[in-house]
C-alpha cells in the first residue's frame, strides 16, 4: 500500500481548517480592547475629516488657478458657486468615554441604610386559615 502524498495531506488540513476554526468560540472582548477599539474608530473618523479638509483646499487652489488663467487669456469667467469654507478638523484628541458602572456596582439594588426594625409593628398577626376541606 502506498503513503499518501505531502500534497494530498496538505489539501486535506486545508479542507478541514475552515471547519475546526469555525467552531471555536469567538474571542471575549475586554474592556482594553474595547477602548482601544473605540479609539481607532475616532483616529479614523478625524483622519476622514483631515482628508475632507485637504480635498477642499486642493480643489479651492484648482479653482484659483482656473480663474486666473482664464481671466488672463481674457476668457469669460463664470460666476463662483457659493460652498462652505473649508473647516479645519484640528489636531486629534481623543478623550474616552466615562466607564459606566453597572447596576450592581452601582449601589442602585441596595438599600441606603440597613433596617434598625421590622418595617411596620402596628398591623395585627396575620390571622392562620384552616386548611381547606376536601370535596367530597
Amino acid at each position: 500500500m502506498k503513503k499518501p502524498s505531502l500534497n494530498f495531506c496538505m489539501l486535506v488540513l486545508a479542507l478541514a481548517a475552515p471547519v475546526a476554526w469555525a467552531k471555536l468560540p469567538p474571542p471575549a472582548a475586554t474592556p482594553e480592547a474595547k477602548a482601544k477599539a473605540a479609539e481607532a474608530a475616532a483616529k479614523t473618523a478625524w483622519t476622514a475629516k483631515v482628508d475632507a479638509y485637504k480635498l477642499c483646499q486642493a480643489q479651492d487652489r484648482v479653482v484659483a488657478k482656473y480663474r486666473a488663467s482664464a481671466a488672463s487669456a481674457a476668457k469669460p469667467v463664470p460666476t463662483a458657486v457659493a460652498t462652505p469654507p473649508c473647516t479645519d478638523p484640528g489636531p486629534f484628541a481623543y478623550t474616552p468615554p466615562p466607564d459606566a458602572k453597572p447596576i450592581e456596582a452601582a449601589g442602585a439594588h441596595s438599600p441606603a441604610t440597613t433596617a434598625a426594625s421590622p418595617p411596620s409593628t402596628t398591623q395585627p398577626d396575620a390571622a392562620v386559615n384552616p386548611a381547606p376541606k376536601k370535596a367530597q
